[in-house]
């Protein structure tokens, strides 16, 4: 059995509906304007950073505005420059940091691997980049014996009989 801190009196509602911590944060923010904001915390046992939380509301999903774009991204010219190198017949089939290795020793350098990822990402293109060997689906040899020595095998462990889970055991 657990037992959970409760925030009103004993038989009031359950603490999970938020009823009773609405009413202590509004005890709180009246108790604040006089006694300051700890001292009210303290009175009423609630912590100071819900406190202050409640005090400030959360914006709405649809009013947040989108994140600015940092000063030092990639430009657009950079962004496709990046990506003729990557799908070019030379670097095809490595790495994004085999890519910047290479173009590191001939005394180039455009963005950090990481970019690279992100750029590849960001275009459905992070995957094994290499040609990969697919393994035909292989479906196990069943052998039915629908009588007593009609079907020979090696593994005589377990032979199957003419019923679903019946089998013939040697």
């Amino acid at each position: 059995m657990t037992f959970q801190k409760s925030i009103g009196p004993a038989g009031d509602q359950p603490a999970g509906n938020g009823s009773g911590r609405e009413q202590l944060r509004t005890a709180a923010l009246e108790l604040s304007a006089t006694a300051g904001c700890a001292a009210a915390c303290r009175a009423l046992a609630i912590p100071r950073a819900s406190f202050y939380r409640a005090r400030t509301p959360r914006p709405a999903p649809d009013t947040v505005s989108p994140r600015p774009k940092p000063a030092r991204a990639l430009s657009d010219a950079e962004r496709e420059a990046t990506l003729e190198i990557l799908h070019s017949e030379r670097f095809l089939d490595q790495a994004p940091h085999q890519v910047h290795a290479a173009l590191l020793d001939e005394g180039s350098y455009v963005c950090s691997p990481r970019t690279r990822y992100r750029l590849l990402e960001q275009h459905g293109e992070v995957r094994e980049r290499r040609d990969q060997l697919r393994h035909p689906v292989y479906r196990k040899p069943e052998l039915l014996a629908r009588q007593p020595n009609q079907v020979w095998t090696w593994d005589i462990t377990k032979l199957r009989g003419p019923l679903q889970w019946t089998y013939f055991y040697l």
